[in-house]
């Protein structure tokens, strides 16, 4: 009887689910601000995708270059995805959310552009943000993206 109490004991304690944990609010925050710009960018819809950006002169987007401002930030977008078409449809994945303090988060992600061949073709690549806590929410300051 023993033997068989001890190998219940053993079994459940083997087969018992692995703790669950809670991720902090802040990191759900960030991550819901990248989830509006992906429905925003698949809707076509670019002004909807730019405000996930902080609206600053301060706002930095790196990529093949280095754009100051969300001005300029906003100009390229528009230049560079002229239509839905061009838009394609997009995917992050792989986030990481890493608090550095109340008001500040870095994110690391990657990202999946899926469009025909004759609109840009596919793109993929990786990207790190930094994201400032505002009185609008959770918003992108700076966005290094790679591809």
């Amino acid at each position: 009887m023993r033997r068989i109490l001890l190998a219940l004991i053993f079994a459940s304690a083997t087969l018992a689910p692995a703790q669950l944990g809670t991720v902090p609010q802040q990191t759900l925050d960030c991550i819901k601000v990248l989830l509006a710009q992906e429905r925003s960018w698949n809707a076509g819809d670019i002004d909807g995708f730019l405000t996930g950006y902080k609206d600053s002169p301060e706002t930095i987007f790196v990529s093949r270059g280095v754009h100051k401002g969300f001005a300029e930030l906003a100009d390229n977008y528009r230049r560079s995805y002229p239509t839905k078409a061009a838009m394609g449809t997009l995917s992050f994945s792989d986030f990481d959310v890493k608090q550095l303090d109340e008001n500040f988060a870095v994110v690391l992600g990657r990202f999946h552009l899926e469009r025909k061949k004759q609109d840009g073709g596919n793109a993929e690549g990786v990207f790190s943000l930094v994201m400032e806590k505002t009185d609008a929410g959770w918003k992108i300051v700076v966005d290094h993206t790679t591809s």
